[in-house]
C-alpha cells in the first residue's frame, strides 16, 4: 500500500511540475522582465484549463502526501 501511494505521489509531483512550467512558458516575454501590461484579463481556453489543473493537482498532491505520512 505504501509503495502505491509513494508512486502515485511521485507521478503527481512530476505532472504538477510540468503543468507549472507549461504555464510559465505561456506568459509573454515582456512579463519576464517586469513589463506586465497592467490590464486585467480573464483566463480562457487552454490557459484556464492549465490553471484549474494546477490547483487540482496541488490539492491532490497535498492529500496524497498527508495520507502517505498517516499510513507510514
Amino acid at each position: 500500500m505504501e509503495a502505491v501511494l509513494m508512486i502515485a505521489t511521485i507521478i503527481i509531483a512530476i505532472t504538477l511540475t510540468a503543468v507549472v512550467l507549461i504555464q510559465g512558458a505561456n506568459s509573454g516575454l515582456g512579463s519576464a522582465f517586469g513589463g506586465d501590461s497592467g490590464i486585467y484579463r480573464t483566463r480562457r481556453g487552454v490557459e484556464k484549463t492549465l490553471f484549474t489543473m494546477t490547483i487540482g493537482l496541488a490539492v491532490l498532491f497535498l492529500v496524497l502526501s498527508l495520507i502517505t505520512v498517516a499510513v507510514g
